[in-house]
């Protein structure tokens, strides 16, 4: 018999010393199932990743079009991919590719800058104005489902922490729009997951929540002698007190549960970029245990930086280059295409290794498998060089959530930007060819079948259908 994880007594563990040792997942331990009772509907996970720098935009004309251009060629059910596609052949069922999607109010900015909206669909473009960011979706999702997990969210990225504004080394935003930190140390990620060292966690915890009550008393005090402007300003600050403390509340109802029992022997943890391809499968592989023993339902990897700062541009020695971003700048030079395609194809060799991992894994907590009820999106906020339209987008699983895969979504029709960067005026400088639909619509459609009563996201203007 195939037991649910969901109804596993959370908190069965070994207690001895001061310590607490967590049990594995025992196929004979009896069970409300074993009773007669119905099971728990099927989890639904959300993963986002993010690659800088755009993707291979050869024009039609260019002889390099048909082996190196990331979209597929067709559309409907009958496309076909390019060689910087082709890892994704063995999957073509499983995802849907979407162009002619981006964000409104970044269409005219610099691709560099625009990794900071790709999932909130914020206005935190060039110039010299007032950065201000808005919630990111992970995080939209992660209000909603986060309290069922160990852990809301999961936020990962190549480069770790947040970076700078429109530099960010984080996709994630919380509600007030602030970056929220990735970590990018396999070791600390795992030990987070998965490691209980902390004996102390109960006493510290009553610290903090006792720090966070005084912390209140003496804010609610001053709001009494501030002005109009600097209230709004404390009643910001409270609200993330507010926050720390439904995080402290929640972190005391998971303090006697057991950590998942996992077999760690098979991850190099101690990895750097300096071994490109094992860190990103390995970053990769962590996600899929975090998902595959529920200690979150919700997460993020932006697996570069854009321009060309940070370890993350290091990626591209994978497969014999030096830097990443250097590889967009030299599509005019002799095998450029072939180049940046290379790099291309080599992050979706990895990507999609997750992708069949997902699929070939048994849901632990239900019915069809990991990427049935896991909905995956990948993609960039630019596409030709620099230009920050037509966002390259793969959508992937959730196929018990009703999407629909194995099709290429070309909104963007003939109205192609492309080819290669002659030291001149960049593609995002040009009057666009066509009018992109926004982005949000279909975060809103991705929100809505993963259970969230919502009909609007950002600036959204409805929802994506035939998905």
């Amino acid at each position: 018999m195939a037991w649910n994880m969901n109804l596993i007594d959370r908190r069965r563990f070994l207690r001895g010393s001061g310590l607490a040792l967590a049990l594995p997942m025992f196929g004979s331990v009896s069970g409300p199932m074993a009773r007669g009772a119905d099971p728990r509907p099927n989890p639904k996970r959300l993963g986002c990743f993010y690659f800088p720098d755009g993707v291979p935009m050869p024009l039609p004309e260019d002889p390099a079009y048909k082996d190196w251009s990331w979209f597929p060629q067709g559309g409907g059910s009958e496309f076909t991919f390019s060689k910087c596609m082709e890892p994704l052949e063995s999957i073509k069922d499983e995802l849907t590719v979407l162009s002619g999607f981006s964000h409104p109010r970044s269409r005219s900015v610099h691709g560099h800058n625009n990794a900071d909206q790709f999932l909130t669909a914020a206005a935190t473009g060039g110039g010299d104005k007032e950065y201000e960011n808005t919630i990111s979706l992970d995080q939209e999702y992660a209000q909603y489902v986060g309290d069922q997990t160990r852990f809301a969210s999961l936020v990962m990225s190549t480069d770790g922490g947040t970076g700078t504004a429109r530099g960010t080394h984080t996709i994630s935003f919380d509600r007030n729009g602030r970056p929220i930190p990735a970590e990018h140390r396999p070791k600390q990620i795992f030990d987070r997951l998965f490691v209980k060292n902390d004996a102390d966690s109960a006493r510290r915890l009553l610290l903090s929540r006792s720090a966070l009550d005084e912390m209140l008393e003496d804010a609610r005090r001053l709001r009494r002698s501030l002005s109009t402007t600097d209230r709004r300003s404390l009643d910001e600050y409270l609200d993330s007190v507010r926050q720390a403390e439904i995080k402290v509340e929640k972190a005391k109802r998971w303090l006697g549960a057991p950590l998942p029992s996992v077999d760690g022997d098979q991850l190099n943890l101690e990895l750097t970029t300096e071994e490109p391809r094992k860190y990103l499968q390995t970053m990769f592989d962590l996600i899929f245990l975090a998902f595959k023993t529920d200690s979150t339902r919700v997460a993020t990897y932006q697996i570069g930086r854009e321009n060309g700062v940070g370890r993350s541009d290091h990626l591209a020695r994978a497969v014999g280059f030096n830097l990443a971003h250097q590889l967009s700048h030299e599509t005019k030079n002799p095998d450029g295409w072939k180049n940046f395609g290379t790099y291309c194809r080599f992050l979706n060799e990895e990507y999609g290794r997750f992708i069949g991992k997902l699929k070939a894994t048994p849901e632990p907590a239900g019915s069809g498998s990991m990427l049935d009820n896991t909905l995956l999106l990948l993609g960039s906020a630019s596409s030709a060089f620099h230009l920050s339209r037509n966002y390259p987008l793969i959508l992937a699983g959730g196929k018990q959530m009703g999407f629909k895969h194995g099709q290429y979504l070309n909104h963007a029709g003939d109205n192609f930007q492309g080819g290669p960067w002659l030291g001149k005026r960049e593609p995002w400088q040009d009057e666009a060819k066509g009018e992109d639909l926004p982005l949000s619509n279909l975060y809103v459609t991705m929100l809505q079948r993963l259970g969230v009563q919502t009909d609007s996201f950002a600036d959204s203007t409805g929802a994506v259908e035939n998905i």
